[in-house]
């Protein structure tokens, strides 16, 4: 316990310390809570994102020996941007998932497999999909780093801070008792000096 001193100007000190130590922990308890809600949210979400992905791939999986055949896909569908904006909760900036930009590349419809059409087009949902299911991921980090702190801070306030400040209330309060009992001795000590030299 650190070193205090005995006097009511530090008995003030930290009976403001301890009412500021519990104005902010009602605060800081709600933060937590809300970042564990929206990590689950997030979760929840990151979750049924990953599955579409998954059927996603099942579905080009069924198809595939067909992109044995060199159409040269990859040339036809590039992604030119994931575009995201930017979100907030509980104090903390995510990235929130908008969309993935294309560049399509013109071709003959003549000259490519049909099976080419309906491959760009899962081509791009699983690219969408991949790109939501990261910026998910980087939410999730995102809110788990702050979720850290603010459960440190909450432990640090709950567990030292506000016991710290009750303690050295009660040995202020122990002290100065202390003191003014032995003041009122000592003045009775001297009042029975000064009688007995009076009479």
């Amino acid at each position: 316990m650190a070193k205090i001193k005995h006097t009511k100007n530090e008995l003030k000190r930290q009976k403001d310390n301890l009412g500021r130590f519990r104005r902010f922990l009602p605060t800081l308890a709600l933060k937590k809570q809300q970042l564990q809600m929206e990590i689950r949210r997030i979760r929840g979400e990151h979750k049924a994102k990953s599955a579409a992905l998954d059927d996603a791939r099942e579905v080009v999986s069924r198809w595939a020996g067909l992109f044995g055949e060199d159409v040269g896909i990859e040339e036809l569908v590039k992604v030119t941007e994931v575009r995201t904006a930017e979100g907030n909760i509980a104090g903390v900036d995510i990235p929130v998932f908008e969309g993935v930009d294309f560049e399509e590349a013109e071709y003959d419809l003549f000259e490519k497999p049909l099976w080419v059409d309906r491959a760009i087009e899962q081509i791009k949902k699983m690219s969408e999909l991949m790109a939501e299911v990261a910026t998910l991921e980087q939410a999730v980090a995102l809110l788990r780093e702050e979720l850290r702190i603010t459960t440190q801070r909450v432990n640090l306030f709950e567990k030292v801070k506000i016991p710290e400040a009750l303690e050295h209330i009660r040995v202020i309060n122990i002290f100065l008792g202390d003191e003014q009992t032995a003041a009122v001795v000592r003045g009775k000590i001297a009042k029975n000096k000064i009688e007995r030299q009076a009479s």
